[in-house]
This record gives C-alpha cells, sequence and structure tokens, in this order.
C-alpha cells in the first residue's frame, strides 16, 4: 500500500444495535483543566505537579507548545506531570510555528496569553482549527494593544506580533464564551493596569478558580471578573476531575438503554459546567450525585444513573452555556424520549468542530428521526432510532453521540471519520466496549 492510501483511510465506529451499560466507571480527566494546568504552571514560579491529566490530542498539543518555549515538563505518565515553570515572564519564542491541532481552547487561550509576552509567534491548527472563527478573540485584544495578523476571515494561521506591554480593557462579551473570557484574563496578567470581562451569561470559570490556586488574585462581583496585571503566580499541585463532557455520554447511554446502571467516578461537577445533569433531570433521568465533595478548588461528585423513560422538553435558556459541549449527546436524549424538545438560544454550536446543529440534525434524520435544525437550536421529535451510515465531519463529540445512539437503534450505525475522538477520550472505544457499548473500530 503506498502512503498516499494510508492517508486517505478513515477510521470508522461501527455499532452492532442494543445492549446495556453496567458498572464502575471514571473517565479521563476534564480537557478543559488540563490545558490551564499547562499553562498557568508554566507560568508560574516553581513547580507544579498535575494528577488526573488528560492525555488526549488537544491537551498533549498545548504541553507540546510550552515545550516548544522552553518549559521542562516531565511525563506524562499515567495521568502525572510535573511542570518546572519559567515565571510569567520566562518563555522564549519558538523556532517553528506552534501546531495545535484541532483544540480551538488552545489556540484562543495562547492568541491571549503570548498577545502581551513580548515575542512574534505563529499559531497552527488542522484543517478544521484553521476554519473556526477567531474574531471573536483577536478584537478584544487588539482594544488591549496587541498586533495579531490572521487570514482574510479572521482565522488561522495567526500571527502573534511583538508587543511589550498590553493596556487593560474593560470588556463586555457580546456573547457567552469561557474561551473568549479567559484569552482576556490571561493577556490581562501581563497588561498595565485593570482587565475586566463582563458575561451575559455565566460560563465555566476554570480559568478564575486556578488563577486563585496559583495565588492569583481574581475579584468577581456579580457578572464581571477583573484581575489586576504585573502579579507572579505560584507553583501548586493540581487533581484534575474526570471531564464531565466525556463522562455525558454515558449518562446519556445509561438512561437511554433499558436494564442499564452506571457509577461515573471523580465527575468535576463545576456548577458552570453542569447543565447536563440539570437538563437530564428535567427529563426525567433516573440521576443522583453522591459523595460530593470539592478536590482543588473543584467541586466533584460520583454520579450513580440507571434507565428511564425520557420525556422531551423545552430546554431552559439559563442552562445553554452550562451543557454547551453536552448538546450533541443530549440530542441523542431528545431522539430516545416521548415527545418534542425544543433547544434556543445556542447559536454556539455552528462554529464548534463542526456546525453541531446542522451536523446532528442530518444524522438524526438519516436514523429515522425527525430533527429541524434553527438558527440558534433545534426541534426533536422523539422517535425510534433505525440504522444506517452517518457523517461526524471529524468530530469528536459527534462521533461518540451517535456512537451511543447504538445502544437503542433497530439496526446497526457506521459513523464516518472518527479518529479525532482521540483530542478528547482517548481509549473511548475500549472503555465504552467494556461497559457494554456494542462497538468496533473499522479502518478504510
Amino acid at each position: 500500500m503506498t502512503g498516499s492510501n494510508k492517508l486517505q483511510q478513515k477510521l470508522n465506529y461501527q455499532i452492532q444495535p442494543g445492549g446495556r451499560l453496567t458498572g464502575h466507571l471514571r473517565v479521563p480527566g476534564d480537557k478543559s483543566i488540563s490545558h490551564r494546568s499547562i499553562m498557568l504552571g508554566s507560568l508560574a514560579d516553581g513547580t507544579t505537579r498535575v494528577e488526573g491529566f488528560l492525555e488526549g490530542e488537544d491537551s498533549l498539543a498545548t504541553l507540546n507548545a510550552f515545550r516548544q518555549m522552553g518549559v521542562s515538563i516531565e511525563g506524562p505518565d499515567a495521568g502525572r506531570l510535573t511542570i518546572h515553570g519559567v515565571g510569567i515572564d520566562g518563555l522564549h519564542a519558538p523556532q517553528d510555528p506552534l501546531d495545535l491541532g484541532n483544540s480551538g481552547t488552545s489556540m484562543r487561550l495562547l492568541t491571549g496569553l503570548l498577545a502581551g509576552q513580548g515575542m512574534t509567534v505563529t499559531l497552527t491548527g488542522d484543517s478544521s482549527l484553521s476554519g473556526r472563527p477567531m474574531k471573536r478573540v483577536i478584537d478584544p485584544l487588539s482594544q488591549m494593544g496587541a498586533d495579531i495578523g490572521s487570514t482574510a476571515g479572521f482565522t488561522a494561521p495567526l500571527q502573534i506580533h511583538h508587543r511589550s506591554r498590553l493596556q487593560g480593557i474593560d470588556y463586555l462579551l457580546p456573547m457567552a464564551s469561557a474561551q473568549v473570557k479567559s484569552a482576556l484574563l490571561l493577556a490581562g496578567l501581563r497588561a498595565q493596569g485593570e482587565t475586566c470581562v463582563a458575561e451575559p451569561a455565566p460560563t465555566r470559570d476554570h480559568t478564575e478558580r486556578m488563577l486563585q490556586g496559583f495565588g492569583y488574585p481574581v475579584r468577581r462581583s456579580g457578572n464581571r471578573i477583573c484581575l489586576t496585571g504585573g502579579g507572579r503566580l505560584t507553583g501548586c499541585d493540581i487533581d484534575i476531575p474526570a471531564d464531565i463532557s466525556s463522562a455525558t455520554f454515558f449518562l446519556v447511554g445509561a438512561a437511554i438503554a433499558e436494564g442499564s446502571e452506571m457509577v461515573l467516578e471523580h465527575v468535576g461537577i463545576n456548577p458552570t459546567r453542569d447543565g447536563v445533569i440539570s437538563i437530564l433531570k428535567l427529563m426525567g433521568a433516573d440521576l443522583e450525585l453522591i459523595n460530593e465533595r470539592e478536590v482543588g478548588g473543584e467541586p466533584v461528585a460520583d454520579i450513580r444513573i440507571g434507565s428511564s423513560r425520557l420525556h422531551g422538553i423545552e430546554i431552559p435558556e439559563q442552562l445553554v452555556p452550562l451543557a454547551i459541549d453536552e448538546f450533541p449527546a443530549l440530542f441523542v436524549a431528545a431522539a430516545c424520549a416521548e415527545g418534542e424538545t425544543r433547544l434556543r438560544g445556542a447559536e454556539e454550536l455552528r462554529v464548534k468542530e463542526s456546525d453541531r446543529i446542522q451536523v446532528m440534525a442530518e444524522g438524526l434524520q438519516r436514523l429515522g428521526i425527525q430533527a429541524d435544525p434553527t438558527p440558534d437550536g433545534i426541534l426533536i421529535q422523539g422517535g425510534t432510532l433505525g440504522g444506517g451510515r452517518v457523517e461526524s465531519y471529524g468530530d469528536h463529540r459527534i462521533a461518540m453521540s451517535f456512537a451511543i445512539a447504538g445502544l437503542r437503534a433497530k439496526d446497526p450505525i457506521e459513523i464516518a471519520d472518527c479518529a479525532n475522538v482521540n483530542t478528547s477520550f482517548p481509549g473511548f472505544v475500549s472503555v465504552a466496549s467494556a461497559a457494554g457499548l456494542r462497538i468496533e473500530e473499522v479502518v478504510n
């Protein structure tokens, strides 16, 4: 076989219908927190030790970027890292562009972090990342004095040019986005004066929590988060909880598959990320939190869930930002529920790794479900899932969501283009198979 033919091969999933999910499971570490542990640990004075690091392609892209900028990082070894911080102003300009693969979090947060570092650097990514919008980060950073070049469509590659010091700003986010908020706060670390970000709805607050864990003062008043530039970070120990976004596939799977009973262990239940729990409960899921505790400033719990008869709901708009990454899986729950489920106010789903509203609608329709996309959401009529071939368009959450749909499908489901599942959930197939999903990888 020639090299070009190998490159053209794609990893697909083949799901046999039926099955149930059982047992105790700890899914991989939280991706958002894994990214931030590398970023802040690198900028800290002293050593940071990390447990539970997600060894997926996205977070490894962040790790490799900081190694290219002169940070010594030991590991990962079974989720353990030791980061020897270089201080807030100790990064070195990399010799080559930083390739961030498929990771939008890496690109947006690093754009902010590096904007005031006094170096010139280029950020690149794969074809999917290179199509994702960066204007929402570039515009406010430019107001702070950053000099950032991009394509005419404000996409990667991004060129961050040398600027010695940024100026803090007071910025109202046009739409709720944890990535934009975090990019501005990270830029504010090296800016003159105060940087404040006001958000129209709550978004995940891992950056604020972790900054405080590293000893950097962050002030919150209502919907405004502020910090003053010029401080220092101090190395610390971080225990990363299991990722609620990865746990969601098993929460939905256990809810829809008759005879299922699972406990998801050590799951992060940060109140800015727990929308999926609230939504599943509103749909009638048999779900409870047990052994609630706090680990390293992040709330954690074990989640017990069993199969139940779900019913369609109007998803409350205030929960949308708290479950933005979990909606592809929740759409599968809606397809298996009795009645109609409607989502509004989720236009951000159209600019993720894929247009998740359109892609999920097309896939559900192919499986025999009435799913009508709208500009900012979707209307799903619960029904009987059939089988067929669906496209994931290289989006990891789409691939895993349709995999879980196989638990209630009448016929086999083939999911195309699933290699990017490794960006967030390495080992998904073996973990899901052990839990009871009838799944196998097929290369063609």
